[in-house]
């Protein structure tokens, strides 16, 4: 019988790895870069990458998403974006330009077809 586990135990992040998966956290967890705050309705980029990371047929980061959970909304997440990889072609990168009115936590998530799902989270502050 299998042990059935919430979902969330399943993915792996920089609190929660051990054992084998610990020597793959520099190369799978996704890095965000976003500047620690910004202005009401400001633009600003927002970077995603993981690696350096194999990127062949057999093994290969094969999505990313970003969410924001957004200070003071009823449900959170929001999905800002997904993107679908395809190994060979395109490397583990995303960027897009948010504008956000109220201040949040951005996830990443990178899913790897050999070691499964990463998340990393950064905050964001809107002054």
């Amino acid at each position: 019988m299998i042990n059935m586990k919430s979902f969330r135990d399943l993915i792996y992040s920089p609190e929660s790895v051990r054992g084998e998966a610990v020597s793959k956290t520099e190369s799978h967890i996704p890095k965000i870069e976003a500047p620690d705050s910004v202005n009401i309705d400001e633009e600003f980029k927002v970077r995603v990458n993981v690696g350096p990371h194999p990127n062949t047929l057999e093994h290969h980061i094969r999505r990313l998403e970003l969410y924001l959970y957004e200070e003071g909304r009823r449900f959170n997440p929001v999905l800002l974006a997904t993107i679908e990889l395809t190994p060979q072609y395109v490397e583990p990168k995303l960027e897009l330009t948010l504008k956000l009115r109220k201040s949040g936590i951005l996830y990443a998530i990178a899913y790897c077809n050999i070691h499964g799902l990463w998340e990393n989270r950064k905050e964001v502050k809107v002054k």
